[in-house]
């Protein structure tokens, strides 16, 4: 959706968990599955929904005329099938399908009134509760079974089999949930929307697996690149490799030394490949190249979704993460001194202290108020660069 991510996803939630375990109250997740969730939605129930939203005219008409009477058939070795009508679903890989799949499955929102989370992205959905008593846990069963009474009702149906339940929290009871008389299988892992969780809620597991992917890229580019210069072997490095270290990171940026080193040594591995440099230490080469150590790249990734959350270029509400200075000054300090920074938090856990709300702070606060006021995206990103972390 415009102004929305999978970053932005990912951090609505985690702030939400992180936040109730700091306050010392275990939580479920469930991730839930659709069942050929693209394919199995019904035309016409669609349309009413579309009209039921005030989408009518041409583009009602035109989604009409692109949803009905679509045909398919199966081509092996040159035999072809019989042409079949295609009864249901939204066509996969087009612009339109997630839309159209998202108006369609929006409503359930409903079945989640008394719980705390709720959250989807195209079909991936998740719901999460507390789980300190059989109180709080009951509302996330009965949450199952509204969702389970509203895909009967709309003709989808949910694959029990991949729907999984992580216990996050020491005060967890660990209950067991059922879907249509199957119980949910537990984890202690479950990637979502690309990024492993656990339920430790430790990115641990993430970089291993982030620094497994960019590996297995680069050996593949140095396979096929026998001279490697520092002009097109980066430029590669860059956009193949990078990117799996830097997916979705204000969401799981790594604390400890040994995740920061697991994902730093693929770029090592990166650099000692090129060929021609002069330098001999690592941060020489990363100089010599024009690069910065991916920890103080996390840094910038942080400011820059900061900014993009505060100014609203992301369409979310900053008031999820941050206490913004403003008129909240009850002690005038170097912090408050400027009306954009952000007000500290107190947390008890780790992972509270080390998520995107709490350790982009300092930092935010400390950078230049000319900087903090910029224009757009980009004025922002370039001064950034030019100031040391």
């Amino acid at each position: 959706m415009s102004n929305k991510s999978c970053t932005t996803n990912l951090l609505v939630f985690l702030e939400k968990i992180s936040k109730h375990l700091d306050d010392g109250r275990a939580m479920d997740i469930i991730y839930l599955d659709f069942s050929k969730a693209f394919d199995k939605v019904p035309h016409q129930r669609l349309l009413n929904k579309m009209k039921s939203l005030g989408i009518k005219g041409n583009i009602l008409r035109w989604t009409e005329n692109w949803l009905l009477n679509r045909k398919q058939r199966t081509v092996l070795n040159g035999s072809f099938s019989d042409w079949a009508e295609v009864k249901s679903g939204v066509p996969q890989g087009s612009v339109l399908g997630p839309l159209l799949f998202i108006i369609f499955i929006n409503d359930i929102d409903e079945c989640a009134k008394d719980i705390s989370i709720l959250l989807k992205f195209a079909d991936d959905t998740k719901i999460s509760n507390e789980a300190s008593s059989e109180a709080n846990c009951a509302l996330l069963q009965n949450c199952l079974d509204q969702l389970l009474q509203w895909a009967d009702t709309w003709c989808m149906s949910f694959n029990t089999s991949k729907c999984k339940v992580l216990h996050v929290g020491r005060n967890n009871i660990c209950h067991r949930y059922n879907m249509d008389g199957s119980i949910l299988e537990e984890t202690v892992r479950e990637r979502d929307i690309g990024v492993i969780i656990t339920n430790n809620l430790k990115p641990a597991q993430q970089c291993l697996e982030a620094a497994r992917r960019a590996g297995a890229v680069l050996t593949q580019i140095s396979r096929a690149f026998l001279y490697r210069d520092k002009k097109v072997f980066i430029q590669l490095y860059k956009q193949f490799v990078r990117c799996h270290l830097e997916f979705a990171v204000p969401a799981w940026s790594p604390w400890l030394i040994g995740d920061i080193d697991v994902l730093e040594r693929v770029q090592k591995r990166a650099v000692n490949l090129v060929v021609g440099l002069v330098g001999r230490t690592y941060e020489e080469k990363l100089t010599e190249l024009g690069l910065n150590t991916l920890k103080d790249r996390r840094i910038q990734i942080d400011l820059i979704q900061t900014f993009k959350i505060l100014k609203g270029i992301d369409r979310v509400d900053p008031d999820t993460w941050f206490n913004i200075v403003g008129d909240n000054v009850t002690r005038l300090t170097r912090n408050t001194a400027y009306e954009g920074n952000l007000l500290t938090n107190r947390s008890n856990t780790d992972q509270r202290k080390n998520f995107f709300t709490n350790r982009v702070i300092p930092i935010w606060n400390a950078l230049p108020t000319e900087l903090k006021n910029s224009r757009n995206v980009k004025i922002f990103k370039t001064g950034i660069e030019k100031v040391a972390f």
